[in-house]
């Protein structure tokens, strides 16, 4: 078992979200760490000490994915107001709407050269987008309900996506057709992701499992049950050692792919945990949950193993290439089950719910309805600081920069209709709207499930019938041929 030293360890928690946590991604460098809200807001805390955070201001509705780009320069959102916001990550608050979806977006993520963008959504597509000319590119059309996650391969070749259609899909960007579907799901597939060396992916389910396959040889190669409620989901560490995973059983759990097992159990989080990512370098890891709480962790574990096995890797002489995930041990398709011998780290947290690191809103300035006059020049000065001594000054020389920077925004700022204030009744008859179109949404995706039934079965009775046709004209040709002779 390892030493105490080794074992991860809660290095600090942000304060700031008022609602459900529910995404999470490290910048490149390490530096800073966006997540998105219930609350609508996107936050970008910065990891050096006593350093202010960002709120960025936009969606009109929960927030479900965020991802920065590969050079750090644009972070992405998704959200429940169908639209995608890409973000520069300053106090300039600027951003572009990407619209093409007609339900919620449930993911999105860069490539890994930083070109393209994928989504997921309910309105059971994933889409893909140029980053550069800001517009869609094509859709891949195959599931049957909801699209909960969709994610790019190392080499952006493929992409993979999950959802309450209960399957996994592999999907070619150059042909843009499905090329293989994993099932074996009791229940909606909530995560998914590829390993780093992008030869297996992982995925988890409602069913309270992780399984891990590789799509080389299509082979189900771990199957993990450590949690006792549904997985929402995971996230690889750079090694390709280790995973760690979030659950609505209110913890978090570490496993060893090497040698196939649990290794860490955390908790700290009350409620369900939504979000987990490691960094960059995998030294350090990021939990977000219901409880609205922002965790950020410092690996430990890693600082011994998986380097020296790397290494190690890296003298082999034989031909073979480096290990991947297929060797570790056993090989063959099986369930690991929490064992004894587990750690448990359990932290006190402290209140979390106090506006602390100092928070600056940018993207929207809220404002009364007594000021509207002054509301199209509030929103062109991008930057609300929070108040305080000798701030004033600062704000006026600020918003003076972000007054003549407006002219050159153009289609990178988002329209000020979409940054305006929408009373609390018309939100509520949306939110009723919504939840009406959901079920509707649900409703059909039925109707279609069963409509493709109904059609496999009157092809398999056409199939029969015209089998049986041609085997009657067979019978009656050969008594023909038999019966002619005779006359």
């Amino acid at each position: 078992m390892a030493s105490v030293m080794e074992d991860p360890t809660l290095e600090r928690h942000f304060k700031g979200h008022k609602d459900v946590v529910s995404c999470a991604d490290f910048s490149p460098n390490n530096k800073q760490l966006a997540t998105g809200s219930c609350d609508k807001n996107l936050m970008i805390w910065n990891l050096t000490p006593k350093a202010r955070a960002f709120r960025f201001v936009g969606h009109t509705d929960i927030i479900t994915g965020v991802h920065f780009s590969p050079s750090g320069s644009l972070v992405a959102s998704s959200s429940r107001d169908q639209t995608v916001r890409l973000w520069t990550p300053s106090i300039k608050g600027e951003s572009t709407v990407f619209k093409a979806h007609t339900a919620s977006v449930r993911s999105v993520q860069f490539s890994s050269d930083g070109q393209r963008l994928v989504t997921a959504s309910d309105d059971k597509s994933v889409k893909v987008w140029g980053v550069e000319r800001k517009k869609f590119l094509y859709s891949l059309n195959r599931h049957t309900n909801w699209v909960r996650c969709a994610r790019f391969s190392p080499d952006g070749r493929l992409v993979a996506s999950c959802g309450d259609d209960r399957t996994v899909r592999l999907w070619d960007t150059s042909s843009r057709q499905c090329i293989n579907i994993f099932t074996d799901y009791e229940g909606s597939a909530t995560f998914v992701d590829f390993n780093s060396s992008g030869t297996c992916i992982a995925s988890s389910g409602a069913d309270n499992t992780l399984k891990i396959w590789d799509i080389r040889t299509n082979k189900l190669i771990q199957h993990y049950r450590v949690h006792s409620a549904g997985v929402n989901c995971f996230s690889f560490h750079p090694s390709g050692n280790y995973l760690i995973s979030g659950s609505s059983d209110s913890t978090m759990k570490i496993l060893d792919l090497l040698e196939g097992r649990l290794i860490y159990t955390l908790h700290g989080h009350k409620g369900p945990v939504l979000a987990v990512a490691f960094s960059r370098d995998g030294g350090l890891f990021a939990s977000g949950g219901a409880d609205s709480q922002v965790l950020m962790w410092k690996t430990n574990f890693d600082s011994l193993n998986y380097r020296d096995l790397l290494s190690r890797h890296s003298k082999r002489v034989t031909p073979d290439p480096p290990p991947h995930l297929m060797d570790i041990y056993p090989r063959s398709p099986h369930r690991h089950n929490a064992q004894n011998g587990t750690v448990e780290i359990n932290p006190i947290v402290a209140d979390t719910q106090s506006g602390d690191p100092q928070v600056v809103e940018v993207g929207r300035v809220i404002f009364s309805t007594a000021d509207v006059r002054s509301h199209d020049r509030a929103t062109s000065g991008r930057e609300q600081p929070i108040s305080g001594p000798g701030r004033t000054h600062m704000r006026h020389r600020e918003e003076e920069d972000e007054d003549q920077e407006e002219r050159f925004a153009g289609s990178m700022t988002a329209s000020r209709e979409e940054r305006s204030g929408i009373p609390s009744s018309i939100t509520s008859t949306l939110e009723n709207i919504v939840q009406q179109l959901d079920i509707l949404t649900q409703t059909v995706a039925v109707l279609e499930e069963r409509l493709t039934l109904t059609e496999d079965k009157l092809r398999t009775c056409l199939d029969n019938q015209v089998l049986l046709l041609q085997q009657t004209q067979q019978v009656d040709g050969s008594e023909e041929e038999a019966e002619g002779p005779s006359v």
